[in-house]
């Protein structure tokens, strides 16, 4: 895989992190909407749908840092391979 690939996932998993847990929340707390597929948290009762919220931003920085990492590693066999 290379540089692009990993970019546009950790692009995907933040835009899917920020509207599955925190624009769930903004839905919830400050709009009349129902619960949709794209803010899937909105389904769960009372506190629970904050709790999942919280899960689905945390879940989404863990997936970004391992995408990070990968990243990080492909620059620098690149680097290597440049040098060469």
């Amino acid at each position: 895989m290379n540089e692009g690939w990993y970019r546009l996932g950790m692009l995907l998993v933040l835009v899917a992190g920020f509207w599955e847990g925190v624009m769930a929340v903004v839905f919830r707390l400050f709009t009349d909407k129902g619960p949709s597929a794209m803010t899937a948290a909105n389904y769960l009762p009372g506190p629970w749908c904050y709790v999942a919220a919280a899960v689905v931003v945390a879940v989404a920085f863990a997936v970004i840092a391992v995408l990070d990492a990968g990243h990080k590693k492909v620059l620098a066999r690149e680097r290597a391979t440049a040098a060469r």
